[in-house]
């Protein structure tokens, strides 16, 4: 039997996994965490009909969906960022809205409003039409090109699972996931989150240009067989049992610990930062960011069949979530310093 600091893995998963599909319950604990790696692999399989690459993108925004997380994507146009999302919904039968961000666009074209409508009595009344992020998953697409009142619209939702309309709260349909991306080439009329808002995304993912095989396969796929329709693996019932289970997957002391060195390191006004940090950045990520990694962590250690996770999963998780949380002064922009290069170093020097 798996245990863990006492505990029986085969409490902590029986007591709280309900599904009844393709994880149905079981009382072998180790055949659970197959399971659950076994959807993993489904979703990836499914999705990689159209999606040629991008293996690190699919899995991260796989893993923002399970902790409840939002992320924002960075990349060129052209890289399938849209198709990306839509594939991942269609394969998790899940709800898809898409949002297109323009400089005129309102709040309320994100939330919905209220349209007076006469009833069947022939009365008038107000009547609450949902927008599009009224969705399982929701695609922000160049979020920076709408002003902050808009966007706030948005971020409302994505942190408090409600959208407030006239003082009436409504709430978003479980599992909800947002992810919004930007174009990182174009800047001029744009609007950047403050780093208050970025704080708010889990992940903060760049998409890269395809490897030489993949773009040829790309060009081959898309130009014969075209975008495919896509099998549902998860029904949104599932999906948020797993959402459940993450909260009691154990961590280490040790692992804890670890993650929470390498956030302190990055912070310039504490006694454990890095020697860099307190030369180039102006404030380091918060406890928000640990608990993310922390939590992401888990989830990571769940998906790949793992009973708990380990240093591992710390180190690889560390770029997506610190990378947009880190504020570099004005001496590392003058040297083309990037957050990257920073936490490439923090890596390497905190073990």
């Amino acid at each position: 039997m798996l245990v863990g600091r006492g505990v029986s893995y085969k409490i902590l998963f029986t007591t709280y996994w309900n599904a009844n599909n393709l994880l149905e319950d079981t009382l072998d604990e180790k055949k659970l965490l197959e399971k659950i790696a076994k959807a993993r692999e489904l979703i990836i399989s499914e999705v990689s009909k159209n999606i040629i690459g991008q293996e690190r993108i699919v899995e991260r925004v796989i893993l923002s969906l399970f902790c409840q997380g939002h992320s924002l994507l960075e990349g060129v146009p052209g890289l399938a960022k849209t198709l990306l999302v839509k594939s991942i919904a269609q394969s998790l039968d899940l709800k898809f809205g898409r949002i297109q961000f323009t400089p005129d666009l309102m709040p309320s074209d994100i939330t919905g409003s209220e349209i007076i409508e006469e009833n069947e009595n022939g009365k008038k009344e107000f009547r609450f039409h949902q927008g599009p992020v009224f969705a399982n998953v929701v695609l922000a697409d160049e979020i920076n090109r709408t002003p902050p009142k808009t966007q706030a619209a948005l971020l409302e939702a994505m942190q408090e699972r409600t959208i407030t309309i006239n003082g009436k709260a409504y709430q978003m349909e479980e599992p909800f996931l947002v992810l919004a991306t930007q174009n990182p080439i174009e800047q001029e009329g744009t609007y950047p989150l403050p780093e208050a808002q970025l704080d708010r995304f889990q992940f903060y993912l760049k998409v890269n240009y395809p490897t030489l095989t993949e773009e040829e396969e790309i060009v081959k796929k898309m130009t014969s067989l075209g975008i495919q329709e896509l099998k549902p693996v998860l029904k949104s019932k599932e999906i948020v049992e797993i959402q459940k289970l993450i909260y009691k997957v154990p961590v280490a002391d040790e692992v804890v610990s670890y993650a929470v060195r390498l956030a302190r390191a990055t912070r310039p006004q504490g006694d454990d930062v890095l020697p860099q940090a307190k030369k180039w950045i102006e404030f380091g990520v918060s406890p928000r960011a640990v608990q993310w990694l922390v939590f992401s962590a888990k989830a990571q250690a769940l998906l790949l069949g793992k009973p708990a996770p380990g240093f591992a999963e710390i180190r690889e998780l560390v770029p997506d979530v610190f990378r947009h949380r880190l504020v570099l002064n004005f001496q590392a922009e003058a040297e083309g310093i990037t957050p990257d290069y920073l936490l490439s170093l923090l890596l390497s020097e905190i073990k």
